[in-house]
């Protein structure tokens, strides 16, 4: 296509990725309330997979295809890093088994990169062995990996649809990074590969458009009701938490706040530690004016009752 190795669905997946970012971007000028600066930049590390992955190596610069193949495998490896790093802020996870924390993921990744792939191209001077000598090992790795990652996300009885529902669609994701050494293995099939792949950005911006959508269905839990004196006197300013600069986990463990339920039930609905979600808890304590969590409790309950009370005075 266009006189390059990108098959039609890479270019394709292309598209759709720019404009996801496109309206992303867009509606973040317009929705001031959530930060979507990690997940605009999965959305231009999968562009930038999807464009050097696709359109590289050139044809034409033979002389330089190691080089192109470095920057398309670091281009990958990159977002995988990325990807798993996204999903460790999802669930605030800091460490899971075999010490596979961010910092060692990645030093993991690097020194595989150079001692298994670079190393044994630059001595046998065939890509064939360099990729097998590569991706087997992290392949194994990354089945180990989904493993233990599945049962750290998936140990909850919480029978919250919206969880369960954002738990599945995280382990698809992590599948599909798994499947990605692979596939590398089987041959250069861009169909196949771009599509495995697509998918794990496609099932995290599902998660998004469903934490979304789960705020709208609880949004009656999180109205900010109260009355703010300007000028007139008379006058209601209707606003709501998310205009108090809350992070998404934020806003999803001030509606469990406001189910009355405990920092452990909520760190054991979230796979956090009790004192992370009392630790989250404070800083929406600090975010919203509220010294604790009987005051931020009592807070909305009075801007609730005065909720009804309007309710009532239309109907009478």
């Amino acid at each position: 296509m266009f006189g390059t190795s990108i098959h039609w669905t890479t270019f394709f997946y292309l598209l759709i990725d720019f404009f996801i970012v496109l309206f992303v971007v867009s509606r973040s000028y317009k929705l001031k309330s959530f930060n979507r600066k990690r997940y605009v930049l999965l959305g231009v590390l999968f562009i930038l997979y999807n464009a050097t992955g696709g359109f590289l190596p050139l044809n034409s610069f033979p002389e330089t295809f190691i080089i192109q193949y470095i920057v398309t495998y670091s281009v990958a490896i990159g977002l995988c890093i990325f990807i798993i790093y996204y999903l460790y802020k999802e669930y605030d996870i800091v460490i899971i088994q075999f010490y596979f924390s961010i910092r060692n993921i990645i030093i993991l990744l690097a020194s595989c990169f150079f001692m298994l792939f670079l190393l044994p191209y630059f001595l046998t001077n065939s890509l064939f062995i360099a990729r097998l000598s590569f991706t087997l090992p992290i392949a194994i790795i990354g089945c180990y990996f989904l493993w233990a990652f599945y049962h750290k996300v998936m140990r909850s009885n919480e029978i919250n649809k919206f969880i369960v529902r954002r738990s599945n669609l995280s382990i698809i994701s992590v599948s599909a990074v798994v499947l990605l050494p692979l596939l590398t293995v089987i041959g250069d099939y861009q169909w196949i590969t771009f599509t495995i792949m697509n998918i794990s950005f496609y099932a995290i911006t599902t998660m998004e458009v469903d934490r979304y959508l789960y705020f709208l269905e609880n949004k009656h839990k999180i109205l900010d009701l109260s009355t703010v004196k300007k000028r007139d006197e008379n006058k209601l300013v209707e606003s709501t938490l998310m205009f108090y600069d809350l992070t998404p986990r934020e806003l999803e463990i001030a509606l469990s706040i406001l189910d009355n339920k405990s920092y452990k039930i909520i760190g054991e609905n979230f796979f956090i530690a009790e004192r992370t979600a009392s630790k989250h808890a404070s800083n929406i304590f600090k975010k919203t004016g509220a010294k604790n969590k009987a005051e931020f409790f009592s807070k909305f309950d009075n801007r609730l009752n005065i909720e009804n009370k309007n309710k009532k005075k239309s109907t009478d």
